[in-house]
């Protein structure tokens, strides 16, 4: 168990960021979760890429900021969603329509989200996922930062 100094020191008082980049083309399912790519800059304790998410890793308040470019197979509305642990944060969706299939369309998200508790088994995570359509997901640039 890790002593409760080590949440106080370094994941409660400490700012972090993370900005994570995919700018490889991958295809998402309608309802599926885009993959977040790799980590290109990283900065503190209470931030963490981990499979197709970012773990929240210390108490507090996080900026997240999210831009997306989607080419769908079919002409079609397409919706991205922000998700904390698999639940939908209250207004992080972004919905554009595209006229034509393979038409490339740009989706952005900014949003706040608190996390309570500084426990380790109490990681949450961020991810997002793509609705309305099967797509390319061209490009997905995310920054997290612990504010």
């Amino acid at each position: 168990m890790t002593p409760l100094f080590f949440y106080l020191k370094e994941n409660i008082m400490s700012k972090s960021a993370i900005y994570t980049v995919n700018n490889t083309p991958q295809s998402v399912a309608d309802g599926g979760t885009i993959n977040l790519g790799t980590v290109i800059r990283k900065f503190g304790q209470c931030l963490n890429l981990a499979g197709t998410g970012v773990q929240l890793l210390g108490p507090g308040y996080y900026s997240i900021n999210a831009s997306v470019t989607v080419e769908p197979t079919t002409a079609a509305e397409v919706t991205l969603t922000a998700y904390k642990d698999g639940v939908i944060i209250p207004g992080a969706t972004a919905t554009d329509v595209s006229a034509d299939a393979n038409d490339p369309v740009n989706l952005s998200i900014t949003s706040l989200v608190r996390k309570f508790c500084p426990c380790a088994d109490g990681i949450e995570s961020i991810s997002f996922q793509l609705a309305g359509a099967a797509a390319s997901v061209t490009n997905i640039a995310v920054v997290i930062e612990k504010i």
